[in-house]
């Protein structure tokens, strides 16, 4: 019971828990929707082995749209607080599932060597494993190199799901290609030994791994 010497609290003062957001959201939506796009994309891509311009112009499109729903979703989020646990996880799936469909679409009509496609492939899903394993020693953020190799893969990548054949100087649009996914594998094997090194050092210097060896000395002792 209240009383005069004990006053009932402010409710101004009183700080009020501010629920999390919900995973029913725009920026999510978004996500999924790029997620959704991938067979789209695919099959515009490879339709009738991938001979017919029209179908090319239409995958490129596609591709271009989900690439930009990634940076909307992204801002929207940040902006307008809906960052949720979903969002952290379907987001980096939605866009190696865009990127990785591509190189191996490329990669069976015949426009992108094999050997690219497993290096790409290899080093984007070993990342994210990689965080994934090291995420209760910390958080890895994104670098500006991961930056300049997604804006390199997607130029790359949006030159040659393009009909170039049927360009006028058709040899020197594929050479622009060529040497654009040239830089952009280059950049996403460095990039993802940089991440490497740094998730090992995370290991071995976070606070939990401290604590670990702090409690296997104090059995020693």
């Amino acid at each position: 019971m209240l009383s005069e010497s004990s006053p009932a609290p402010d409710p101004i003062a009183t700080p009020v828990a501010v629920p999390p957001p919900s995973s029913w959201n725009i920026a999510n939506a978004l996500t999924v929707a790029r997620i959704l796009l991938v067979p789209v994309y695919a099959w515009l891509l490879l339709f009738d082995g991938g001979d017919r311009p029209g179908m090319r112009w239409a995958a490129a499109g596609v591709f271009v749209v989900a690439t930009l729903t990634d940076r909307v979703d992204g801002e929207l989020a940040r902006r307008r607080g809906l960052i949720t646990n979903f969002g952290k996880i379907a987001d980096p799936i939605a866009d190696k599932t865009l990127m990785g469909m591509a190189f191996v679409g490329l990669s069976v009509l015949g426009e992108l060597p094999w050997w690219v496609t497993v290096v790409v492939l290899v080093r984007e899903w070993g990342v994210t494993v990689l965080r994934f394993f090291v995420i209760r020693h910390g958080v890895m953020p994104a670098g500006r190199g991961g930056k300049v190799k997604t804006t390199l893969q997607f130029f790359g990548l949006l030159l040659l799901t393009l009909p170039l054949a049927s360009f006028s100087g058709a040899d020197t649009w594929a050479t622009v290609a060529d040497v654009i996914l040239g830089l952009a594998v280059t950049v996403t094997v460095v990039t993802g030994l940089d991440i490497a090194v740094k998730a090992l050092r995370l290991r071995q210097t976070s606070e939990r791994s401290a604590m670990k060896r702090a409690r296997r000395a104090a059995r020693q002792g």
